[in-house]
């Protein structure tokens, strides 16, 4: 594949926080020309400022910032000011994509709604996120979506309190539903050399990724409950076990299969026959009895004798790792991306765009 596939391609990005954002750096890491534009007035996208504890107070820009942003070109415009809309607008006749998180009626009132922009360029393609759909101005974060879509009803274990998902991730739902529109809407510009206005909205991007516990409902009435790290309709999946050198790890037996060669692994090969255990569906059923017999088997292993029996047999297993520990990994190293910024030297960020396509050959 072409290592720059979008190169001499034109994004201007109007959008802040991290959905938006992270549809620009996708394209600025394939080769894009991709110029973000902050508000002068709030210096700059607000993520610039969510900083942890352990960083430079009076630094620019917060890692939080560097994220999402890796590749752009930046620069802060008042579009309240005459000279910076025109400004924006004559970036916006050169673009041939535009990102944008405008509320309801907001976008009218800059004259920079979709009808005006197409008039100047008719190429153009905008990509708009809202919270809740075009006709609803409510105002909307990632935890927000959490709650209101059922995700954060999800989380936790049972019995405790309601855990928020460590990342964004409905904002990172929503990206790649935006990248999705933006990449089949530069498809058709192609074929009809017209361009369009597509629409994302986070709360659609929650729910249409709810996938099986959306269908757990739909289906048969079954309200997914708080399950920790468990899955609802497979076992052991999800369950947390320790080794004896105190090494986390969780298993993922989806098949009959890999429950057989996770029995053997572990030397309990009367389980598969046991009636108790002998299918999922009573898997699932018998669910702590299960644990406790893995666990107590389990608790005899050091972390390497365990993982190196697994590995020998194919079992799914993952360990619980901090995330020093998953940049320590090979995989993790080849993403790491590098740039220098004024007054704040190198700075890092991981890849988003992580697929590979063959060569043409």
């Amino acid at each position: 594949m072409q290592k720059e596939p979008f190169k001499g391609l034109k994004v201007v990005e109007l959008a802040s926080v991290l959905a938006g954002p992270a549809v620009g750096m996708f394209f600025a890491e394939l080769g894009a020309e991709v110029l973000k534009i902050e508000n002068a007035r709030t210096n700059g996208d607000v993520t610039r400022r969510w900083k942890g504890a352990m960083e430079d107070p009076d630094s620019p820009y917060s890692a939080y910032y560097h994220s999402i942003n890796w590749g752009k070109k930046s620069v802060l415009l008042d579009l309240r000011k005459s000279e910076d809309r025109a400004m924006t607008l004559k970036y916006i006749r050169e673009a041939d994509v535009l990102i944008t998180n405008f509320r309801k009626g907001s976008a009218a009132k800059l004259g920079m709604d979709y009808q005006n922009l197409k008039s100047s360029n008719p190429r153009l393609i905008q990509v708009n996120l809202t919270g809740f759909g075009e006709e609803d101005p409510t105002p909307a974060f990632d935890i927000v979506l959490q709650a209101e879509t059922g995700y954060l009803f999800m989380t936790g274990h049972v019995g405790g309190p309601v855990a928020r998902m460590p990342v964004a991730l409905i904002d990172l739902l929503s990206g790649h539903q935006m990248k999705e529109a933006v990449l089949i809407a530069l498809l058709q510009r192609e074929r009809t050399g017209r361009g369009c206005y597509t629409s994302v909205s986070l709360a659609e991007s929650a729910i249409a990724s709810l996938a099986n516990q959306a269908s757990n409902w739909l289906n048969v009435g079954f309200v997914p409950q708080q399950m920790g790290t468990t899955h609802p309709n497979i076992a052991p999946y999800g369950d947390l076990f320790t080794t004896s050198d105190d090494c986390r790890f969780v298993l993922a037996i989806g098949t009959e299969k890999h429950f057989r060669r996770l029995c053997q692994a572990i030397e309990l090969n009367h389980l598969p026959e046991d009636e108790r255990f002998c299918s999922n569906r009573v898997r699932v059923r018998n669910r702590p009895t299960l644990v406790q017999l893995i666990q107590e088997r389990v608790g005899q292993l050091s972390k390497d004798e365990i993982m190196k029996r697994f590995k020998a047999r194919q079992v799914p297993v993952g360990i619980v790792r901090n995330m020093r520990e998953v940049f320590e990994l090979p995989i993790a190293q080849s993403l790491i991306l590098e740039r220098e910024v004024p007054n704040q030297g190198i700075v890092k960020a991981v890849k988003t765009a992580v697929f590979r396509i063959g060569d043409e050959s």
